[in-house]
């Protein structure tokens, strides 16, 4: 278990999920130092307003630090001031089409930075570091729900292959360095705080301002949506129970301290009934702009999270008829919309 009080290091911490998982390890009274380099992926006076946020409500708790993991130099020297026995590395170049653009950032942040914050576990001989991955790994898997048994070597995006390439990589140094490592197979997160990428998001905006709404593949897709407080209680209980290093097999199949799982609300929602619940959520309807499927993209996710329950008791609670009204609120009172 993690012990009380202990600092947690958190990478992309100004990010939608790092900011909430820094917010819930503070408000149990864990340091925090937050790092994040800040980029223009998508605005960064968002990314500001959850930093300040979470200086205003823990002061001292909280040390942010401005940096690029992908400069393993810089890492290194900021962190020398600095203990931490856990780390949850979120800090990633997210995003399923910008891959098809920048590739370059996807390597850097994703590849090169998932490698420099192994060696920093390495080099700190922390207890456990648990890292994001993605469902994206699973490509166009037929098969639903996802299990995280199942093959996961078809990846149709970058994104995708960075992520499916930092499991790998971390199977390596549980191996090598005998090094407890967590990766969590996010399915769709959404909730106040969101990102301005995501449907949820660029669909309030347009539904609010009376602009249609571009719905791919004529809407015939599925998402396993997961309410961010969801997620972050199973990031916690993950990031509490390392795996050991015992020989047994752990979930993924691993037989180092190693584990992967997926982290969804085991529920898929059809994308025109997601619509329908922000519709009632704001109050008006949406214009329909159906278009053909996007590349990169997949039809369904659906996760299937009994390991991840088995093992810490997760249990997501929040349906999106609770969950998205939540996010219209908040998104209505930051936008002003």
């Amino acid at each position: 278990m993690t012990r009380e009080g202990s600092t947690v290091l958190v990478t992309g911490a100004a990010g939608f999920i790092g900011a909430a998982v820094a917010e819930a390890l503070m408000t149990r009274g864990q340091p925090v130092v937050g790092i994040d380099n800040l980029n223009d992926y998508y605005p960064v006076s968002l990314k500001q307003a959850r930093l300040d946020q979470l200086s205003r409500r823990h002061g001292d708790l909280f040390h942010f630090l401005p940096l690029d993991f992908s400069d393993m130099a810089a890492l290194t020297r900021a962190m020398a001031p600095f203990s931490f026995p856990t780390i949850v590395h979120l800090g990633a170049q997210a995003g399923v089409r910008y891959s098809l653009e920048n590739p370059h950032a996807y390597v850097a942040s994703n590849l090169a930075g998932h490698v420099n914050m192994l060696e920093l576990a390495r080099a700190r001989r922390v207890e456990h570091m648990v890292y994001a991955s993605s469902s994206s790994v699973y490509g166009g898997n037929a098969k639903l729900p996802f299990a995280v048994e199942d093959r996961a070597d078809t990846p149709v995006s970058l994104y995708a292959a960075t992520k499916k390439a930092d499991e790998l990589m971390s199977e390596t140094y549980a191996h090598l360095f005998r090094l407890p490592l967590t990766g969590l197979r996010f399915f769709t997160v959404y909730g106040p705080w969101g990102r301005p990428d995501m449907a949820m998001w660029k669909f309030a905006e347009r539904i609010l301002t009376d602009r249609p709404i571009d719905v791919y593949n004529h809407g015939e897709m599925s998402r396993d949506f997961t309410y961010i407080d969801d997620i972050v209680a199973g990031v916690l209980a993950c990031l509490d129970r390392p795996p050991l290093d015992d020989g047994k097999e752990k979930a993924g199949g691993s037989v180092k301290p190693h584990a992967l799982y997926n982290i969804g609300n085991h529920r898929s929602e059809h994308l025109l009934r997601l619509i329908e619940v922000l519709e009632d959520a704001c109050g008006r309807k949406a214009q329909r702009n159906l278009l053909p499927m996007q590349p990169g993209d997949v039809h369904a996710t659906y996760a299937d999270i009994a390991a991840l329950t088995r093992d810490t008791g997760y249990a997501p609670s929040t349906p999106i008829e609770t969950g998205v009204p939540r996010f219209v609120d908040w998104f209505r009172s930051y936008t002003g919309l």
